[in-house]
């Protein structure tokens, strides 16, 4: 087994422990169930599923029209903070 740590919440956390002592198991043991029940469950997207969904998502999201050109100097101004677009001098 490999060794991991994760961070709950103390409501988490507190439900547990208390299901861990009624099922008389470890709180590892519940963790590990439960990540494998997720793990069962998960459907694997096919390559072509994720296509699909790459494609809906198409024109999902909105930004300045000329952000193809300019993606440098959005970024650099979206890390100081400032807006690109009011900016005189590209980066």
């Amino acid at each position: 087994m490999i060794r991991t740590q994760i961070q709950i919440t103390e409501a988490q956390a507190h439900k547990l422990r208390s299901l861990a002592r009624d099922r008389e198991a470890s709180v590892a043991s519940l963790v590990r169930e439960a990540i494998d029940r997720f793990l069962r469950d998960e459907p694997s997207l096919s390559w072509e599923d994720r296509k699909r969904r790459a494609i809906e998502a198409v024109g999902s999201f909105h930004g300045p029209p000329d952000l193809a050109e300019r993606h440098d100097e959005y970024f650099v101004a979206s890390y100081l903070g400032e807006d690109a677009e009011q900016r005189d001098d590209p980066c």
